[in-house]
């Protein structure tokens, strides 16, 4: 059985990138462009990992890593996280929300892969 990753981008061509990089490892990949539906989204399609940008219109992705924490059916799930905004001390406050990992854009697909793979491994 093929591992699950859900993807919260809200840039297309990073969504797309990323989905076709996991998809031809064997991931399933649901991808989403609006971080409000993350947490519902989450629930119904239970990934083994959550791929999280976290600059989104509307709600922050550390925001959004925090409530996974704090819900009980979500806390399990791994997030990596990805931004172009890292700055001094951004990464220790995106690790300390609940990522197990933080990537920065632009990322190198050999990198993600192999980040993605660390944190759940592959098919």
């Amino acid at each position: 059985m093929c591992k699950k990753v859900m993807i919260v981008e809200d840039n297309e061509l990073n969504l797309k990138l990323f989905t076709d990089l996991l998809q031809a490892h064997q991931f399933e990949v649901q991808g989403l462009r609006d971080g409000r539906l993350a947490l519902d989204q989450a629930h119904i399609f239970a990934p083994d990992l959550v791929i999280m940008d976290i600059q989104l219109p509307h709600v922050s992705g550390v925001d959004l890593i925090e409530a996974m924490q704090k819900d009980a059916r979500l806390s399990s799930i791994p997030v990596l996280a990805v931004t172009a905004y890292a700055g001094k001390g951004d990464e220790d406050r995106i690790v300390a929300a609940g990522a197990k990992g933080c990537l920065s854009k632009p990322v190198s697909m050999m990198k993600f892969l192999e980040s993605v793979q660390g944190i759940i491994g592959g098919y």
